[in-house]
């Protein structure tokens, strides 16, 4: 389904998915779950036991603009590759309420390709440094967790530098090691998300035993 449909929302009610990787993966704070981390799993116990989606919606004009490139952007990576990129939506992980969503992938999923047009400070990082930022390497690895893939190019694009400096791909090898960790780190999350959810339910379906028995004709 097209990415910020409406169906493309509803796929991806109470699952984990790339862009809040970061967020699970933070670190405990003074002994305590980082608040990026908590609130995460509020979100996703209230999306599964809702049905409604707890994402605020807010598209800056810096995001738009970002959105907006990002046709002209996989252009220019097919461009520079000579790779074809198929397009995808919403990918669910088999067995796991986690999935993720790709700018395209390469073949059949041997590679995945994560397209980036940001703010122009952002792209100069880029290309002095040739490294992907920190929190979109957590996105490409819960991405490569999910696809399977062996490769990510992660490639930052910005049309008002020169044209020799527009462009900057980065390729990330998936490191095993780093995709175990991040499976543990997963499950764990996902099963604290299940257990509260459960809770939850154990509450209501107590209460609707003590309402019904409170009932004229009730058992006491």
């Amino acid at each position: 389904v097209p990415q910020r449909s409406e169906a493309w929302h509803t796929a991806r009610l109470g699952r984990l998915t790339g862009s809040r990787a970061a967020d699970m993966l933070a670190p405990l704070k003074s002994g305590g779950e980082a608040a990026g981390r908590r609130n995460l799993r509020v979100q996703l116990v209230l999306e599964r036991l809702t049905g409604v989606s707890q994402e605020n919606g807010f598209v800056s004009a810096a995001m738009q603009a970002g959105i907006d490139r990002e046709p002209e952007a996989l252009a220019q990576y097919e461009a520079l590759t000579g790779q074809f990129v198929t397009e995808t939506g919403f990918i669910q992980a088999d067995g796991l309420m986690a999935g993720c969503s790709l700018d395209g992938h390469v073949g059949n999923f041997d590679g995945i390709v994560e397209i980036k047009c940001p703010l122009a400070a952002t792209h100069l990082e880029t290309l002095k440094t040739g490294i992907v930022p920190g929190e979109y390497l957590k996105q490409i690895t819960h991405n490569l967790w999910v696809t399977g893939a062996q490769w990510a190019d992660w490639f930052s694009y910005h049309p008002a530098f020169p044209d020799a400096l527009q462009t900057k791909l980065v390729r990330v090898v998936r490191d095993e090691a780093a995709i175990l960790a991040y499976d543990r780190a997963a499950r764990a999350f996902l099963a604290e998300v299940q257990t509260e959810l459960d809770a939850i339910r154990t509450m209501t379906a107590l209460g609707e035993t003590l309402t019904a028995s409170a009932e004229p004709g009730g058992t006491r």
